[in-house]
């Protein structure tokens, strides 16, 4: 029997890493995010036994950074109102929070609203992510690492979470940052909202 590669290891959450004295919102609990997690590792693994099996690249390495990151932060956002009590998804396309406290809103549809969740996902160790705007909000921020030196490519790691924030911020927490060459503004939580956000810990490996 050939021997499977590294990079379609099962993956799951490290259970001594979820911080259990952590008060989350809107009925929350460390298991959600467990499942919601793993609900992500079992389908890269899924994805991956199947174009590893056809002879080409992993979903990892085919996709761009921040192609990657918009795809893992919509299975999370689905994730985690499928697991979630008081959660859904917002009805409402491209509309903020991207999760909504069932039932507020009419047909959980808001174009901007304040009862929920935004979800991000991201590289940057640390949970920093550019956002359109600066907005009161709770904040979910899951950060990631994906194997992209390894050779032979067949022997890379699976995509792992290595770091999971949820936390309330304000307007004052960020930065506005310069217009891009398109000119789209952006905002990063400044220096001590970062650090307030880091403080509020779902999930940590310290390593």
């Amino acid at each position: 029997m050939s021997k499977q590669p590294s990079g379609l290891r099962t993956t799951s959450p490290d259970p001594a890493r979820f911080n259990q004295n952590l008060s989350l919102p809107y009925n929350l609990r460390i298991d959600d995010f467990r499942m919601a997690m793993q609900d992500v590792y079992d389908f890269f693994f899924d994805v991956n036994k199947f174009l590893l099996g056809r002879g080409l690249p992993r979903l990892d390495d085919m996709l761009r950074p921040a192609a990657m990151s918009g795809l893992i932060s919509d299975m999370l956002t689905s994730s985690l109102a499928n697991h979630s009590r008081s959660l859904v998804e917002n009805a409402f396309h491209n509309g903020h929070p991207d999760l909504l406290l069932k039932g507020h809103y009419a047909n959980d549809s808001v174009q901007s609203g304040q009862e929920g969740i935004e979800v991000k996902s991201t590289r940057k160790r640390g949970g920093a992510v550019d956002m359109h705007g600066a907005r009161d909000q709770w904040l979910c921020v899951f950060v990631y690492g994906v194997d992209s030196t390894t050779q032979p490519e067949s022997n890379r790691a699976p995509m792992e979470f290595r770091e999971v924030y949820l936390g309330r911020v304000a307007v004052a927490d960020f930065r506005r940052n310069p217009r891009g060459e398109l000119g789209t503004r952006t905002a990063t939580l400044h220096a001590t909202g970062i650090a307030s956000l880091r403080e509020s810990w779902v999930y940590l490996d310290r390593s």
